[in-house]
């Protein structure tokens, strides 16, 4: 691996977040009955006509504009020819030759803590083909996806280490996410990753032959794949031997790349223009109008986070790795201001009882004003956070006010100095050999007495207030 450089390059299939089709009425539907959810427009049935998917441009404008891509306001596609099963009417609708966005990029944070900018090279609309279920004797078909809007994005052969890659991946699918642009889930394929990788020698300018590996369904197996695929094509080239250019797919089992097919000659499709639908000019005004939509990315986030909230940087990553996790902070956020605290107990208890009961955020019965209501129960010292652990497990499992839980179960906290005192002061006053020693060790003093004050009330004093009131009674003590 140290005589060559690796020379990568990207090919995302994103499915768009649409209710229809790209070309047709027909529903989009996830884990549907098998062919079920099929249009006649996407079978390409005779005399049928196609029709575009407004909103499907509407996404791909907004991804465009966040990848910092060049838009094209005449939106035109094209006829790709070839014959294969998932694929019945023997096209598919595309953009070869005026991709609605080109020349972009997006920068990611390499191991050695420097930028890198991942040029991209192009982004276009095009329809999805049919599902291959492959079985030991047969494969079966569903059309249910066949049709269905995508944008293909394709970065220029600029990465050089897995760890780029997996990096490029989380932030694109970031976007793809907060954009609200795709699912971008990638054991679900609505965020495929295709990689082109070849190694060359170092300064070598021409580049060697490239390995496709297809079918990749998660970021750890997108590392996999490219560092067995380095060490198998070094190896290779070690020994005197040539890279054949063919395409592989990662094996779970051994974690090896395994050949698909041989690659000779670059297929001819004979791209032409879609006789059905005719160039489409977008106003500049109706472009602008769509780009305004886009909701806050993840990188005005992480500002915002530090900014307004005070978290640290590695609670706000953790935030944002999880779309669900991200609305629920944001969301009681706006309900309360114990933004550490929140944090805190998202992050540890609350993920933890998800974790443990195999629930996501969305399956969660824990509400968001639930939460704020609790937290802000906490600041008003109306409970301490030692009673979080009755509180909240029940939160996560009952539809229940915390205000209701503190009432019946008790736990309100006493507030009123007058009253703490009340309580405390015979105690210190009993003890005046302990309150002789508050010059030399004041700190002893005031825990003890403090500790004697939680017995009295079972723990029930707000701590701050209890302790103000304990040093005030000291103090006053000492003088008589």
């Amino acid at each position: 691996m140290n005589n060559f450089e690796v020379v990568i390059g990207i090919e995302n299939h994103v499915e768009l977040k649409t209710t229809t089709k790209m070309f047709s009425p027909g529903p989009v539907s996830y884990g549907a009955t098998p062919n079920t959810k099929v249009n006649i427009m996407d079978l390409g049935y005779p005399g049928v006509m196609p029709t575009v998917n407004k909103k499907g441009v509407e996404l791909a404008l907004i991804a465009c504009h966040a990848l910092h891509l060049e838009i094209d306001p005449i939106v035109q596609f094209d006829r790709k020819n070839y014959y294969y099963p998932d694929l019945s009417k023997g096209f598919q609708i595309t953009q070869q030759y005026y991709p609605i966005g080109k020349r972009g990029h997006l920068t990611i944070i390499d191991e050695d803590n420097t930028p890198v900018v991942v040029k991209i090279e192009r982004l276009h609309i095009e329809e999805d083909t049919a599902k291959q279920l492959h079985y030991e004797d047969k494969t079966l078909l569903d059309y249910n996806r066949a049709g269905i809007g995508l944008i293909e994005i394709v970065t220029e052969p600029v990465l050089r280490t897995s760890y780029q890659v997996r990096k490029y991946l989380e932030q694109l699918r970031e976007i793809l996410l907060y954009a609200n642009i795709s699912d971008a889930k990638m054991n679900e394929g609505s965020l495929r990753c295709d990689v082109n990788i070849s190694l060359r020698p170092f300064g070598s300018k021409q580049y060697g032959n490239k390995v496709e590996l297809k079918n990749l369904n998660s970021l750890a197996n997108v590392e996999k794949a490219i560092e067995y695929e380095i060490n198998r094509q070094s190896q290779i080239l070690l020994t005197g031997g040539t890279v054949e250019q063919e395409t592989r797919r990662f094996d779970e089992k051994t974690k090896s790349t395994v050949l698909m097919r041989k690659k000779t000659d670059a297929t001819d499709y004979k791209y032409f223009s879609e006789p059905n639908i005719f160039p489409i000019k977008l106003a500049p005004e109706w472009i602008n109008d769509v780009i305004k939509q886009i909701p806050e990315l993840p990188a005005a986030k992480r500002v915002r986070y530090q900014k307004d909230f005070q978290l640290k940087e590695t609670e706000i990553e953790v935030i944002l790795q999880d779309y669900n996790l991200m609305r629920f902070f944001e969301l009681t956020a706006s309900q309360t201001t114990n933004y550490a605290m929140l944090a805190n107990y998202l992050i540890g208890d609350i993920q933890g009882y998800l974790n443990q009961n195999g629930l996501t955020w969305g399956q969660i019965t824990l509400q968001p004003e639930q939460l704020a209501e609790m937290l802000n129960l906490i600041s008003d010292n109306t409970i301490s956070t030692k009673h979080v652990k009755t509180i909240l497990p029940i939160l996560l499992k009952e539809n229940v006010s915390p205000k209701s839980l503190v009432d019946k179960l008790g736990l309100k906290q006493i507030t009123d100095p007058a009253e703490i005192a009340t309580i405390i002061e015979p105690i210190i006053v009993a003890n005046g050999e302990m309150l002789s020693q508050y010059d030399d060790r004041p700190e002893r003093v005031i825990k003890f007495f403090m500790g004697e004050l939680m017995k009295l009330t079972k723990g029930q004093v707000a701590p701050e207030i209890g302790q103000k009131v304990v040093e005030e009674l000291i103090v006053k003590n000492q003088k008589k």
